[in-house]
């Protein structure tokens, strides 16, 4: 049973979404499992700026924050209200936390 499900898309996008049903616990579990296997086999190397889409439960987004924070220089996540990704995370000065991208 996989109750999340996190891919990588163009080298910047990380897609994610629940899978089968279950609770916050085992999908906590489940997602940084995934994430560690991203980067342990170099799927997720890092960059310049992650882009984040899908629906997650907050403890869900804080085990992808956790994961990817350090890899990438700013990090930005969908927002279906405002049809652009909302920068939330910046180790840098290219983007800010608060501005949009496309």
């Amino acid at each position: 049973m996989i109750s999340y499900k996190i891919s990588l898309e163009d080298n910047n996008l990380l897609r994610i979404g629940f899978g089968e049903p279950a609770q916050n616990d085992q999908i906590v579990r489940d997602a940084g499992k995934i994430l560690d296997s991203m980067i342990e086999n170099n799927i997720l190397k890092g960059g310049q700026i992650l882009k984040i889409n899908g629906p997650a439960s907050l403890p869900v987004a804080i085990v992808i924050a956790h994961a990817v924070a350090h890899l990438f220089e700013a990090i930005g996540v969908f927002d279906p209200k405002l049809n652009k990704y909302v920068i939330a995370l910046s180790h840098g000065t290219k983007y800010k936390p608060g501005d949009l991208i496309d």
